[in-house]
């Protein structure tokens, strides 16, 4: 091997070291991003009241029910009005959570979709595929 070749081969390495180091950087700047919107999710909690206000409902952020209270109102109501009212509650408490829960997560994907891959560089190396598969199925996701 040449001097030429030699000094090509460490240019490449050198181009590749700084590519590999650029995406270290960006991964660290992206998991503490990720670690406080997983924070907020874990916290995120959205209410909302029947239109006659006899039911008020509290959903986490995945829209699952976690606090139900019947106000004096709901004791005069009929049982199929009532149930009709939780419902309602529920879905629209529910669908104000999976709001919260795209608003928080859309940037996340954004910079997901923009970060370069370890895959662009080593064909073998981990990829972000299956980070940014979740964070569209979460953006797509129904409320429960």
């Amino acid at each position: 091997m040449d001097r030429w070749q030699r000094e090509g081969l460490r240019s490449a390495n050198n181009g590749m070291r700084n590519q590999l180091e650029d995406i270290r950087y960006a991964y660290e700047q992206q998991q503490t991003r990720l670690s406080e919107v997983y924070g907020q999710l874990e916290t995120l909690r959205t209410q909302a009241a029947s239109p006659d206000r006899s039911v008020e409902v509290t959903v986490d952020a995945d829209g699952v029910l976690t606090d139900l209270r019947l106000t004096a109102a709901a004791i005069q109501c009929p049982p199929e009005q009532l149930s009709r009212s939780i419902v309602d509650a529920v879905q629209a408490a529910a669908l104000r959570a999976r709001q919260q829960t795209e608003d928080l997560a859309a940037p996340v994907a954004a910079d997901l979709e923009d970060m370069p891959d370890f895959t662009d560089i080593i064909p073998d190396a981990p990829s972000l595929d299956d980070i940014r598969t979740f964070f569209r199925a979460d953006q797509k996701k129904s409320p429960s």
